[in-house]
């Protein structure tokens, strides 16, 4: 994951409100189950990955989901800053 640009957020912000993205293993929730959104999703990219939807455990963590994401974005290319370009 990447971190985020503090000089994009406002200075009044608490320190704990600072760095808004966090590794997958620090959130307070990521052991509870992945969220609609997330294995809709993951679907879209297993299947444009070439791999099967069956590869989806629908019992993933919102951690463990989040990390597919990004792994699976990484290997079709989608949500990276060149396939954004047109």
């Amino acid at each position: 994951m990447s971190d985020t640009n503090d000089s994009n957020l406002p200075e009044n912000l608490p320190d704990e409100s600072r760095n808004a993205v966090k590794d997958p293993s620090e959130w307070t929730t990521g052991d509870e189950p992945m969220t609609g959104p997330q294995a809709s999703y993951l679907r879209t990219l297993l299947q444009q990955a070439g791999k099967s939807e069956h590869d989806l455990d629908p019992g993933t963590s919102k951690a463990a989901a989040s990390e597919m994401i990004d792994q699976l974005q990484r290997e079709t290319g989608r949500g990276t800053p060149d396939a954004n370009r047109g």
